[in-house]
Order: C-alpha cells, then sequence, then structure tokens
C-alpha cells in the first residue's frame, strides 16, 4: 500500500512539473509568434530591461504552475475545483490574448482593454483558488502584482 502511495504521489508531481513546463512554453508562445518589438511606442523611464521580463514571467509561470496542481490535486469531482480551474483557463487566454494585441496589432489601446479585463480575472482566479487552497491563491498574488505594473505601463504607453 506505501508503495503504491508513493507512486500516487511521484505521479501527481510529475503531472504537476508537466503543467509548469507547458504554463511557461504556452506564456512564450505569443511573443515567439508575434514578436515583443518596443520601436513603435516611447519607452517610459521605467520600462524593465528585456531581460527582466524573461526572470518574472518564467517565476510567475512556474508560481500559477504550482498554484493549479495544488487546486487540481484537490479533486476534479468537486465543483468548486472545476469552477477554479476554469477561471484559470479564462485568464490564461486572456493572458496570451494580450501579447498579439499589444505588440502584434500594435494596439496600446487593445492591449489596455486586454490586460484590465485580465486584472479583473486574475483576482476572480485567486478568489476561487482561496477557497481551495489558501497557498494556491497566495501564490498567484505575485502575477497579480505584476500584471497591476504592467496595466500601469500600458497606460502610461497609451497616454504617451
Amino acid at each position: 500500500m506505501e508503495t503504491r502511495v508513493r507512486r500516487l504521489e511521484l505521479g501527481e508531481l510529475l503531472t504537476g512539473l508537466a503543467i509548469i513546463v507547458a504554463v511557461n512554453l504556452l506564456g512564450s508562445s505569443p511573443a515567439f509568434f508575434v514578436g515583443s518589438d518596443t520601436s513603435w511606442f516611447a519607452e517610459p523611464w521605467f520600462f524593465p530591461p528585456g531581460y527582466v521580463f524573461s526572470i518574472v514571467w518564467t517565476l510567475l509561470f512556474t508560481l500559477m504552475g504550482i498554484a493549479i496542481w495544488l487546486v487540481w490535486q484537490r479533486g476534479t469531482h468537486k465543483r468548486a475545483v472545476r469552477i477554479a480551474l476554469s477561471l484559470f483557463a479564462i485568464q490564461f487566454v486572456l493572458n496570451l490574448a494580450w501579447t498579439p494585441a499589444f505588440f502584434g496589432l500594435q494596439r496600446a489601446d487593445l492591449g489596455l482593454a486586454v490586460i484590465s479585463i485580465l486584472w479583473v480575472a486574475i483576482v476572480a482566479t485567486i478568489v476561487a483558488f482561496d477557497r481551495i487552497s489558501r497557498l494556491a491563491a497566495a501564490l498567484l498574488v505575485p502575477y497579480l502584482a505584476w500584471v497591476s505594473f504592467a496595466i500601469f505601463l500600458t497606460y502610461t504607453i497609451y497616454a504617451g
């Protein structure tokens, strides 16, 4: 019995790690296809150097991957878990949509609209995750903070 439990835990851990890797890959895919050319707008003085984005997003996607795994392991047969995972999926699609809207179309206004809706979706996801796992919810707080900064940055570019 103990060996079976350890195999199950190992399987869940490997699944969780696979989710983290998939989240990282999906998260970087829009920039790969669309690019992240900043020559079409004036970079505000507080615009971070390019390498900062890679570091931050790798950390954030890893935290998101761990958070979704913590929620998922509580059992997808539970309604609260399914709702939380659905909200996560919605906010993640919005996250992926921002890069093509902002960089691909070179539309700061559309990027601002997408990222504002994303912010609301992240808050809803945090609330839903908190009902299942306080730790999972807490792991999304840095993501919310970064997106809050990104809203300010996007607005500054839009208003500029």
